[in-house]
């Protein structure tokens, strides 16, 4: 079998690995006789693997001692909801202020405005989100309890560069598509949750974050299984939750911390990046569609400037072994995911491709 160079924005490709390394313990865990997707969450055999997610992600991120790490049910996306539910309550007016940057704030701040008073503290709509839109924090009513920014949009190709300082309001951070891909001050943050299935391991799951003072202020009528506090109290298994999704999320920590941690894996993913924007900027032939000084690093989105050919070349790129290139159905064009696992021969491959494909049709 000859694997792809998988591009698709998620699921994501995992390192090899780390596949390798489930399929041989698919069957017989560790010397169970039984694969760790059949035995109960509550044997010490998954303690010990929880417990070392718990460490791995601790070492590599450089979290502080007074963050809670939660393994929440139903993807980024469940988190939505739960965002609210757990931190409108904070104060009494119930508000929450949302930057939209793209298709899955614009659905965050949807969802949110369910459970209260939810404002568009800022946007970029109106140039079809290719930047992140200006955002002053001094502007927000005292009485917000929190403010939710998307840190990379994965369908436009953009991310924050910097991250605002809201001060006393908490800042809450979805980072489904960078979470682990660059350094970070946790500090900033009184929220972050990602789900799973870009740097982190396969779909189904959220990781969140939580500042553990923000814990317990969760709206009375919120469910069990959407508040963080019951998550945070019984160490994410107050019922079964998706253990070879954490298992898998073991194996990932583990691969990372061997190709050098976050620091090293950072600069591998601006090293890809820049090939690829590099091949874009050279010519115009391609056209990125991101404004240059808001380029996300994880996701590279461009068209061509006879944009008939697009098709053609995901379909020829698909052939040399170059998959899932195809952007969005809201922007179309191309769009390049280059998670964590992605090494650097595959952009290399991308970019000869490029290239070639234009010396072709150009």
């Amino acid at each position: 079998m000859t694997r792809v160079f998988n591009f698709g924005a998620g699921p994501a490709m995992l390192p090899t690995s780390v596949m390798e390394k489930a399929r041989d313990e698919f069957l017989d865990f560790r010397g169970m006789g039984a694969g760790l997707i059949e035995i109960s969450h509550r044997c010490k055999e998954f303690d010990a693997v929880i417990d070392k997610t718990d460490a791995l992600f601790k070492e590599l991120s450089g979290i502080p001692d007074n963050y809670k790490i939660l393994y929440v049910h139903g993807g980024a996306q469940m988190q939505f909801s739960a965002i609210p539910l757990n931190l409108l309550n904070l104060k009494p007016a119930h508000k929450a202020a949302y930057v939209d940057s793209g298709n899955f704030a614009m659905l965050a701040r949807k969802e949110a405005s369910r459970f209260g008073n939810v404002i568009c503290a800022a946007t970029s709509e109106a140039t079809n989100y290719d930047r992140i839109p200006a955002f002053d924090p001094q502007a927000l009513d005292a009485d917000t309890s929190y403010v939710h920014i998307t840190s990379n949009n994965t369908i436009f190709g953009t991310r924050w560069q910097q991250f605002p300082d809201t001060g006393s309001i908490p800042l809450v951070a979805d980072m489904t598509s960078e979470l682990l891909s660059r350094k970070l001050d946790y500090n900033q943050f009184g929220v972050i949750f990602a789900g799973l299935q870009k740097n982190l391991g396969p779909a189904g799951m959220a990781l969140v974050l939580i500042r553990e003072d923000l814990l317990g202020h969760a709206l009375p009528y919120t469910p069990s299984l959407l508040d963080y506090s019951v998550y945070a109290k019984n160490h994410s298994l107050y019922n079964t939750n998706n253990t070879f999704a954490i298992y898998m999320m073991m194996l990932v920590l583990e691969w990372l911390k061997e190709q050098g941690g976050v620091d090293a894996i950072q600069v591998q993913n601006e090293k890809k990046a820049k090939l690829i924007y590099d091949a874009i900027d050279s010519t115009d032939f391609y056209i990125g569609s991101a404004h240059k000084d808001h380029r996300s690093v994880m996701n590279v989105t461009f068209n061509i400037a006879k944009p008939e050919l697009t098709d053609t070349f995901v379909s020829e790129a698909n052939k040399q072994g170059l998959y899932a290139l195809k952007g969005h159905r809201l922007v179309g064009g191309i769009r390049a995911s280059i998670y964590n696992a992605m090494p650097v021969e595959g952009c290399q491959k991308l970019v000869d491709f490029m290239k070639d494909f234009e010396k072709r049709n150009g």
